[in-house]
Formats: structure tokens, sequence, C-alpha cells
């Protein structure tokens, strides 16, 4: 049996991250969005053409971006994600230095 929780539903949020970097419309890169769903539509609805084979043929609206379902790596319903400043670190010559950077997930409903 499915688990129909974990469905994206229009309306709903989630959290999608990307197989490459994007721009947001903030002009930093980032590898994640985070929003509500509002659509999920075919090219030929989102582009106003039918694509071809080599191209992705269905989109995710999510808050104020759209992206193309090839481009989505792993997607999953929840109500949070952290989009402001977290904590990272990196091993540099044996020696683990701890730091805060942006997050690279884009709040997309804000």
């Amino acid at each position: 049996m499915i688990d129909q929780t974990m469905n994206l539903e229009v309306g709903k949020k989630a959290l999608i991250t990307c197989d490459n970097w994007f721009y947001a419309p903030d002009g930093r890169a980032y590898r994640g969005v985070f929003g509500t769903i509002r659509s999920v539509k075919a090219d030929q609805e989102t582009l106003g053409i039918r694509t071809n084979a080599r191209s992705t043929n269905w989109y995710v609206e999510i808050g104020c971006l759209l992206i193309a379902g090839c481009q989505i790596h792993y997607a999953m319903r929840t109500d949070k994600a952290e989009t402001g400043d977290v904590s990272d670190f990196r091993e540099e010559n044996g020696v683990v230095k701890e730091f805060v950077r942006p997050s690279y997930i884009f709040d997309a409903d804000a």
C-alpha cells in the first residue's frame, strides 16, 4: 500500500532539491527550494509548446519559482525547512573548522 501522506500536493509545503545550482530572484545560487506547491504542469501548459524527447515535459511551480521536472533530485512534503543561516564545518589540514553560512535552500514563499 502506498502512503498517500508523502505525495506532493498542490497547496501543501514541500522541500525540493535540484540536480544543479540555480539562481533565485534574489540573485543568489541555491541547491534547493522550500515553498507551497502551486501546480504541476505539462510542458505545453507551462511553455505554450510541446517539447521534444531531449527536454523535460513537466514542471513544478513552487512559490515564486518554476522548476523543470528533470532537475528535481529529491522532493519531500514538509511544513518547515531551514532557509536562514546554518552551522557548517570544513576539514582543513586535519583540523575541523566550524562556521556559519547562508542556507542553500531558497524560501520561495517569502
